[in-house]
């Protein structure tokens, strides 16, 4: 295990490199482990369903993500630019510090850190990302370890499952509402076509 610091953390993994097509497509983001402030008294409402990640012609990350939240679904999506490290990422105009994929077994999942900073809040997160709607055994006890180490409480992580409805985000080609395929990097052109995936809080 590689372990390396980055602004004060000391974080376990090795960092996913710029392009890799482990991180690349779309997933299921099914867990997180937050030290935003308040994350522990409403993580209920923090349902995410999808997330999509990209490269830009011009090598920066795309992220398409999909919440629900009570009657109604949020779209957002954010493109973060890429440090001289070439394997990092950050938008701070939009308040994302670093972004960059920590691990993966190459085949179902991956562990996204993220450094945040909004309001004069500053704090990170980590997610689980599964390529699958039930992440693996595998997965969860990583994910467990690495918020363990990161000194995230019980409090501070959560879990979600997809209910009965859910369908997985795209991943082949897609068609816009001309029947014309979408190529990478502008899916978000094929929101509409996603289903509705609500996650409970396990």
């Amino acid at each position: 295990m590689i372990h390396y610091n980055v602004k004060g953390y000391h974080l376990p993994g090795t960092v996913l490199g710029v392009g890799d097509p482990a991180l690349l497509g779309s997933w299921y983001a099914l867990a997180v482990a937050s030290g935003e402030k308040g994350f522990a008294l409403d993580k209920a409402s923090k349902n995410i369903d999808g997330v999509m990640v990209t490269l830009t012609p011009e090598n920066n990350l795309k992220l398409l993500s999909s919440r629900h939240r009570l009657e109604r679904r949020d779209v957002n999506v954010v493109e973060l630019l890429r440090q001289s490290s070439g394997c990092v990422f950050e938008n701070p105009s939009l308040g994302v510090l670093d972004y960059r994929g920590l691990g993966t077994n190459f085949r179902d999942y991956a562990i996204v850190f993220t450094q945040l900073e909004f309001k004069d809040e500053a704090f990170h997160n980590m997610e689980l990302y599964s390529r699958t709607e039930l992440a693996s055994q595998e997965a969860l006890r990583l994910f467990a370890r690495w918020s363990k180490d990161l000194g995230f409480l019980s409090q501070q992580q959560a879990t979600w499952q997809p209910d009965h409805e859910c369908h997985p985000m795209p991943t082949g080609p897609q068609l816009n509402s001309a029947g014309v395929e979408v190529p990478p990097g502008h899916r978000d052109e094929c929101v509409d076509l996603w289903g509705d995936c609500a996650r409970r809080v396990l």
